[in-house]
């Protein structure tokens, strides 16, 4: 018997063996095993049986309960939890049923034992053994058969736990898949940017990354027969789609899964091929694809069902509780994703703007210095390959500031578009003309070296040797040039725009026209380790200096919040600006330190204006290096503990270049500020890589519009017009614009005109030392400059 229970896998065919082995090789006329259940009838089910006769005392389906066949050994056993024994059936005239003793009777029989199944506390149910012999079941024998039960009892135990066991694992696997299909479906929805791609993406990563049978979308058409078009498939390319009919209308063909989603709005989840009526049709093809059981989720799109997900497994015990949860968030995370491509589709003519803006030069036309980037990173991958060199001349105009002072803003921006004409007309025309800056253009001559680069140089020197024409004066200038090469000069695009710009700095300053990169000296490489070891040294010693620039409030005129900037304050170097020590830090990987340094210099100025009542936010730059920092979060909660504030204290303004850096780094530490009640900020836009429409799936509350179309406003038109479109857009998705750059008050009107929320810049104050703020808030207001 032992061995049965011991090599038993499967609990009937346990059960039976027993009931066999207690017959066969027990010698006893009939065995029964029946397990009890808990229901309002206290039905007894039973599960196996042995030898003859007998139908009353094992029957199909009895009942433990204390009346009728209950009251007999069998349920009184399940009752009472105690062995039962009829040693002598036939003078057993009060052993009930009444059939029992009959049948007994009948059939000869003399004695049977009940003996209760026990795991635990919690009786199963009993084995019934009859034996032809009155008088049997003495002591010994009960110890036995006792020890038998309890052996049985505790096989059926083990089954279940190893059957719950596996069913647990099974269905930790199911949701495991799962998991792997919303991870799948997540990459998918940031790499996809049209929607016939996202919906077949998303097919193909449910079944081939998840590992489901089949999976579809379907769309509700609105035409008279309300169609159901499928869109998109994976798992089966046998045509089955191409003859599908289906409808959504409320009709007898109707009645189809995706058709009740899209009606109902609801999902239709569990469904079994095999049972289900609403699968009749489908249901032959189904089983000869392996298809056994479906779950169709609606795709709600601005509030609208526009159709369905329908997935579909090869377990017939799939979409558990866990597995739909998940399964749920991915149709929501695809809806999202169809919501969002088609609100990028509405905005396609602003983005276009965006995008144009961001890589080209308003004023010239030319490429940006982001342009020149990208332009400047290819040129080196594809010279590295051939072996070949390349130049980056980098031009700047002499006193340009002076010109503009002169003739004005207007005629300098004519200045530089007939200077811009004239430059492209002098390069060949392999050269790649850009607009750096102001006053600053460069050139990139792929496959030049040193000679040709500075013969090069020179043409373009002559070129300033003729006067310019503008708005009918003769303007006579001089520009300084920049030379770096590569491989001699560095590698990166970073690397070659630096030094190109240093060397350009260089010619300027001992006015000698044209300059190429020298490298660094003995003297400058000992000069910036040093400087990198005082800076670690300022940061500990708290050398550095808190200032800070208001921002105001262009509705009410009032100051909402300031920006924290930061000064080394040198013992023998005097004065030194961020400019020349944040690059230095960035490189060195002091950034953090600096950072914290900054944080809690912060949070001791807003300490002390709100105890001199100034309560205000200070907002704090934060770099790519900070976001991967591992001990941001905690830093900024020790940080609120110490100075017993409020995260509304401080805001945080991060570039977009940081956020694009590792973009789902960015997306997980900016979920956890923004859950910890930080205000985020995306500075500098316009910029960088990203739109309103990747912005939108950041938890972000604001933009800070780049000062460069800001300061552009007056003159150029285009810039006005994408500070007004970037502000409507912001607006339309929930954030707040803040405009930098706010240098005069026509800026200042016209972006009172665009409706902007917040101005910074110079029209309002220059940076100050945070001491002065309190007094500079006192005395100063904006209050009538605002527009009613």
């Amino acid at each position: 018997m032992s061995r049965i229970i011991l090599r038993a896998s499967d609990e009937a065919q346990m059960l039976q063996d027993t009931c066999h082995a207690i017959v066969d090789l027990g010698g006893y006329v009939m065995a029964w095993i029946g397990f009890a259940q808990h229901d309002e009838r206290k039905t007894l089910h039973s599960m196996a049986r042995a030898g003859l006769g007998m139908s009353v005392l094992a029957p199909v389906d009895g009942t433990w309960a204390e009346e009728g066949w209950g009251a007999g050994p069998t349920g009184t056993a399940i009752r009472t939890a105690n062995v039962v024994v009829v040693r002598d059936i036939g003078r057993a005239i009060d052993l009930h049923p009444d059939a029992l003793h009959a049948e007994a009777c009948a059939h000869g029989y003399g004695a049977v034992c009940a003996l209760p199944l026990r795991a635990g506390d919690k009786v199963l149910g009993a084995l019934t053994i009859l034996d032809a012999e009155a008088g049997a079941f003495g002591a010994a024998e009960l110890e036995t058969l006792g020890g038998l039960a309890r052996d049985l009892a505790l096989g059926v135990s083990i089954l279940r736990d190893r059957t719950d066991q596996h069913r647990a694992a099974q269905r930790l696997l199911l949701v495991d898949r799962a998991l792997r299909t919303l991870s799948a479906g997540n990459r998918v929805l940031l790499r996809c940017t049209d929607e016939a791609e996202l919906l077949a993406e998303m097919c193909r990563a449910v079944v081939e990354l998840g590992g489901y049978r089949l999976a579809w979308v379907g769309y509700a058409q609105n035409d008279p027969e309300k169609t159901i078009v499928p869109m998109a498939h994976a798992g089966f390319n046998d045509g089955m789609f191409e003859k599908l009919r289906m409808t959504w209308a409320d009709t007898p063909d109707g009645q189809i899964p995706p058709a009740i989603a899209i009606r109902t709005r609801k999902p239709c989840v569990r469904l079994d091929f095999a049972t289900d009526p609403r699968f009749a049709a489908f249901r032959q093809g189904a089983h000869r694809r392996g298809l056994n059981a479906s779950s169709t989720f609606p795709l709600i799109v601005d509030g609208e069902v526009i159709g369905t997900l329908d997935i579909v497994a090869s377990e017939v015990d799939a979409f558990g509780d866990d597995e739909l949860a998940v399964l749920n968030e991915l149709s929501a995370d695809l809806s999202f994703g169809i919501s969002n491509l088609r609100m990028r589709l509405r905005q396609r003519d602003a983005e276009r703007t965006i995008e144009r803006m961001a890589f080209t030069d308003a004023l010239t036309g030319l490429p940006n210095r982001t342009r020149l980037r990208d332009q400047l990173g290819s040129e080196i991958d594809q010279v590295r390959q051939q072996q070949r060199s390349l130049a980056l001349l980098v031009l700047n105009v002499d006193r340009f500031r002076d010109i503009n002072e002169v003739l004005g803003y207007q005629q300098g921006d004519g200045l530089i578009v007939e200077l811009a004409q004239r430059l492209a007309k002098q390069i060949g025309p392999s050269a790649i003309l850009a607009r750096m800056g102001v006053d600053e253009f460069a050139i990139l001559l792929p496959g030049a070296g040193a000679e040709h680069a500075e013969a090069t140089a020179r043409v373009l020197l002559r070129g300033f040797n003729e006067a310019f024409e503008v708005a009918g004066t003769r303007v006579e200038i001089q520009a300084s040039i920049g030379i770096a090469l590569f491989p001699g000069h560095g590698a990166e695009p970073d690397a070659l725009i630096q030094r190109a710009d240093a060397a350009m700095y260089e010619a300027k300053r001992e006015r000698k026209g044209i300059a190429v990169f020298r490298g660094d000296s003995e003297a400058q490489a000992r000069e910036r380790l040093s400087l990198m070891a005082e800076l670690r040294r300022a940061i500990e010693d708290d050398q550095l200096c808190l200032y800070c620039q208001p921002k105001v409030d262009m509705a009410t005129g009032q100051v909402c919040g300031a920006e924290a900037l930061v000064r080394w304050l040198h013992p023998q170097r005097g004065l030194i600006l961020p400019d020349r020590f944040i690059p230095l830090a960035e490189r060195t990987g002091l950034i953090n330190s600096l950072t914290n340094w900054v944080l809690h210099a912060a949070l001791g100025q807003c300490y002390s204006w709100r105890s001199a009542g100034i309560e205000l936010p200070l907002a704090v730059n934060l770099s790519a290096r900070n976001l991967m920092d591992p001990g941001l979060l905690n830093r900024l909660t020790g940080l609120l503990t110490t100075w017993g504030a409020e995260p509304a204290w401080l805001q945080f303004e991060l570039t977009e270049s940081a956020l694009m850096e590792d973009a789902a780094k960015a997306l997980e530490i900016l979920t956890q500020l923004s859950a910890m009640g930080f205000r985020l900020y995306v500075d500098d836009y316009g910029t960088g890589y990203s739109s309103l429409s990747y912005l939108q799936k950041l938890p972000i509350d604001a933009l800070k519009i780049d000062k460069s179309f800001v300061l552009g406003m007056p003159t150029d038109r285009d810039s006005a017009n994408i500070v007004r479109s970037t502000v409507e857009m912001a607006h339309n998705i929930g954030l707040e614009v803040v405009a930098e750059g706010t240098e005069n008050r026509l800026i200042w009107d016209e972006l009172a005109s665009f409706h902007a929320d917040v101005a910074q810049g110079t029209y309002i104050s220059n940076p100050m030392p945070t001491a002065q703020f309190q007094d500079w808030s006192a005395h100063h207001s904006m209050e009538s400059r605002v527009i009613h």
